[in-house]
C-alpha cells in the first residue's frame, strides 16, 4: 500500500469510487468526464463548481402572511417565530444547493460538521445555524487550527455546548470537555483516574477557564474580519484572568490570563496553538479523515504507512486540510491499486449514509426535485414534509441534528461504524425510498404527493445505448449504480424480474412496441420493478 499518486487516467470503476467519496451524488455525464482524467486533475475539477442554485431560504408559511426571506428581514433573530421550521428550511437549502453542483467542498463541509458537531435544534435562532454552516464552508479547504479558534466564538456553538454560560465565578465545562475529547486531540487510553493520556481532567478545568467570558451576540452585529461572518462577543469581566496551568499531557504549560480584549484573544489563540502543537492532534484529524473518506477500520500497516505520514504532513502544513485530503484521495492506496490482498478492498467498503443514499439515487436516476423558486409548494412538501419530517428521522440521520455531540453512531462507534445505518428501525426508510421517488408520494408517512415522479423510461433512454437488450441494459445500469461489476448470475437474476420466464426477446419486442407507438405503460411497469430491485440490492447500499 502506498501514498504514491495514481497517475493513470481513472477509467469508469475508479472514477465512480472517487466521485462517491468526494461527493454525495453524481450522474452519468460527470462519470464519463471524470473517467478520462487523472485523480489529481479530477479532484481539481471537483473544486470549480461554485454554483448557488438557491440563494436564500424562503419560508412560505403561514400561507396568509409568509415569513419569506427571514434571514435578510432585519428582524431581531430571537423574535422570529417558528425557528424549528426555519432550521429545517436551512438544512434543505444546504442540501438543495449541494445536490445541484459537483463540489468536493460540500463533502468537506459535512466532514467538518462531523468533527465540530452541533445539533441544529439546540443552537438558538436559525440565523446562528446559518452562520455556522457558512463558517464550516469557509474553512472546508482551509485551516483546522484557525477553525478551532473561530468556532469557539460561533453563536451556534456557544449555545449548543453552553459556553455562553461559562463565567469565571461559575464555570461550565461542557464546551471545554468536548473541545478536547471530540473536536481536537481526542481522548486516548485511560491510564489513571482522570487521565486520558492525551489530556487530563485538570486540562478540562483549565480549558474551561480559557473559554470563560465568551458570549452569544444575539443581534449578530459583531462581524469577524477574517470570515465576514457574525460571531459572539467577549465579556471581559466574566473571563478568568488568572494563570492556567495544564498537566503533563501538555508539558505543564502555563498560560497567562488576559485582562483586555486583545490579551484575552491572544490567550485563546495561544491555548489553541498549544493543543495543535501536539502531534496527537494531527493524528486524530487524519484518523477522522480516513474513516470518512476511505474505510472505517484499518490495521497497523495502514496506520504506519498511510495515517502517520498524513498526520506528519498535516502537522507540517500547519493544519491546512486540503493538501492532505488531496494526497489521500489521489493515492494508490485510496484506489486499492497497490494492494495485493483481495480480501481487504476499499472500493465498495462503506455503507452509504441516508443522505448519500438519497442524493446519489436522485442524481443517478435523474429524479427532478421540485424547484424552490418555481414550485415552492411542492418543494416544501418534498424537502420538509418528506425528507426532513419523514425520511431522515426514519433512516436514523436527522441532517445536521445528531442525537449527541459525538455525532451519529455510524461516524464514531466501533466496531460497527457505518453498519449502524442498518437496523430494524431504519431499514424501512432505506428500502422504501425508491418507491417514494417512483410514485411521487411519501410512502413512509401519510402517502402525500410531492409533485415529482421518477421517470424510469426517460432514465433508460438517457443512459443505455441498447435498451432493447435486457442483459446489456442491466449491465449498463449496474455499471452506473454499483461500486464493482456484478456477476452474470446477478444480471440474470435482475433480467428474470422483467422477463418472468419469457425468452429475452419478450423485452426486445416490448421496447420496440413502445418506440413505435409511444405507449409506455408496460415498459414503465417493468422498468419501475427493475430499478426498484437494483436500487434495493445489497450492492447499491455500498460505496
Amino acid at each position: 500500500m502506498s501514498l504514491d499518486p495514481l497517475t493513470s487516467n481513472l477509467g469508469q470503476l475508479r472514477a465512480k469510487h472517487l466521485l462517491r467519496r468526494c461527493l454525495f451524488h453524481y450522474n452519468n455525464v460527470l462519470l464519463s468526464e471524470m473517467s478520462n482524467l487523472t485523480a489529481a486533475d479530477a479532484i481539481d475539477q471537483l473544486l470549480l463548481d461554485d454554483t448557488i442554485t438557491y440563494n436564500e431560504p424562503y419560508d412560505p408559511l403561514p400561507l396568509d402572511a409568509p415569513h419569506g426571506y427571514w434571514l435578510s428581514s432585519g428582524i431581531y433573530p430571537p423574535d422570529i417565530q417558528n425557528q424549528g421550521r426555519k432550521r429545517g428550511l436551512l438544512s434543505a437549502w444546504w442540501w438543495y444547493n449541494m445536490i445541484n453542483r459537483a463540489n468536493l467542498k460540500d463533502k468537506l463541509t459535512f466532514f467538518l460538521h462531523t468533527t465540530f458537531t452541533i445539533a441544529s435544534g439546540d443552537v438558538g435562532a436559525s440565523h446562528y445555524f446559518y452562520d455556522h454552516l457558512r463558517l464550516l464552508e469557509f474553512y472546508s479547504e482551509g485551516n483546522l487550527r484557525e477553525l478551532a479558534k473561530k468556532i469557539t466564538l460561533d453563536n451556534a456553538m456557544l449555545n449548543y455546548l453552553d459556553n455562553t454560560q461559562n463565567n469565571a465565578n461559575n464555570p461550565n465545562e461542557n464546551y471545554a470537555r468536548e473541545f478536547l475529547e471530540l473536536f481536537t486531540i481526542t481522548k486516548g487510553e485511560q491510564v489513571g483516574e482522570g487521565d486520558y493520556t492525551t489530556y487530563t481532567e485538570q486540562d478540562v478545568i483549565e480549558t474551561a477557564k480559557v473559554f470563560s467570558g465568551f458570549k452569544t451576540m444575539l443581534d449578530r452585529s459583531i462581524i469577524d474580519p477574517d470570515t465576514n461572518i457574525p460571531m459572539g462577543r467577549l465579556s471581559i469581566n466574566q473571563h478568568d484572568q488568572g494563570v492556567k496551568t495544564f498537566s503533563y499531557a501538555f508539558d505543564n504549560y502555563e498560560l497567562t490570563g488576559g485582562n483586555s480584549e486583545e490579551t484575552i484573544f491572544n490567550e485563546l489563540h495561544e491555548f489553541v496553538d498549544m493543543v495543535f502543537n501536539k502531534e496527537a492532534t494531527a493524528l486524530a484529524y487524519v484518523k477522522k479523515l480516513y474513516r470518512f473518506f476511505v474505510k472505517s477500520e484499518w490495521d497497523q500497516e495502514v496506520e504506519n504507512t498511510i495515517l502517520l505520514p498524513l498526520a506528519q504532513q498535516l502537522y507540517q502544513e500547519n493544519y491546512n486540510i486540503f493538501p492532505v485530503v488531496k494526497r489521500l484521495l489521489k493515492s494508490q492506496h485510496f484506489f486499492d491499486a497497490a494492494d495485493s490482498d483481495s480480501t481487504d478492498e476499499i472500493l465498495g467498503s462503506i455503507v452509504k449514509s441516508p443522505v448519500q443514499l438519497l442524493s446519489s439515487t436522485i442524481t443517478n436516476l435523474g429524479f427532478s426535485i421540485p424547484s424552490p423558486e418555481d414550485d415552492m409548494e411542492n418543494y416544501y412538501k418534498f424537502s420538509i414534509n418528506f425528507l426532513r419530517n419523514t425520511y431522515f428521522p426514519m433512516s436514523g440521520m436527522n441532517l445536521f441534528a445528531p442525537d449527541t455531540v459525538a455525532g451519529h453512531p455510524a461516524i464514531y462507534q466501533s466496531p460497527d461504524f457505518d453498519r449502524h445505518w442498518f437496523s430494524s428501525s431504519t431499514i424501512l426508510a432505506r428500502y422504501r425510498l425508491i418507491e417514494c421517488l417512483i410514485t411521487g408520494r411519501n410512502k413512509l408517512g401519510g402517502n402525500g404527493q410531492f409533485g415529482s415522479e421518477l421517470d424510469t423510461v426517460a432514465f433508460v433512454e438517457n443512459t443505455s445505448a441498447n435498451p432493447g437488450n435486457i442483459y446489456y441494459l442491466i449491465d449498463e445500469i449496474a455499471n452506473i449504480l454499483y461500486p464493482n461489476p456484478i456477476a452474470t448470475a446477478r444480471v440474470n437474476y435482475f433480467a428474470e424480474l422483467i422477463l418472468e420466464d419469457y425468452p429475452s426477446y419478450y423485452w426486445t419486442d416490448t421496447w420496440d412496441e413502445y418506440l413505435a407507438t409511444g405507449e409506455n405503460t408496460t415498459v414503465k411497469n417493468r422498468l419501475d420493478l427493475l430499478i426498484g430491485a437494483m436500487i434495493n440490492a445489497p450492492e447499491y447500499q455500498l460505496m
